[in-house]
């Protein structure tokens, strides 16, 4: 079996990172790349990518062009492009994207839907 690598994010290059002190409670829209660092909980929509940071809690429902996590989301995930599930990751909830990649010794519990690609924006 070949081994997954995921390519990880430079943070200097996203406009927005919810530092590790922030807790956030309600609903987020946005639409350029944003990373999390801290607490978040409630629902994310995005028509960009969303980066889950390696000590970030989200419990959320997630719906994103990509969504890549290094962190713990409990909720589900819908991507229009791919999500990517690093090593360190802890994911509850299910996952539904064209591309899920997931590297070896995530912790995914959950049902993980393959679709289309969507042509429609988030």
């Amino acid at each position: 079996m070949t081994e997954v690598q995921i390519n990880a994010v430079d943070e200097e290059l996203l406009d927005t990172v919810l530092a590790g002190d922030v807790q956030f409670s309600g609903s987020m829209v946005f639409r350029k790349p944003l990373m999390i660092k801290g607490h978040v909980s409630g629902s994310i929509r995005s028509s960009s990518e969303l980066y889950v940071d390696e000590k970030a809690v989200v419990e959320a429902d997630i719906q994103a062009v990509v969504v890549s996590v290094k962190g713990s989301v409990k909720g589900n995930i819908s991507a229009r492009e791919r999500v990517e599930l690093f090593a360190t990751c802890r994911v509850d909830g299910d996952v539904t994207a064209p591309q899920v990649t997931m590297e070896t010794g995530c912790h995914f519990n959950g049902v993980c839907r393959m679709t289309a690609p969507e042509l429609d924006a988030v």
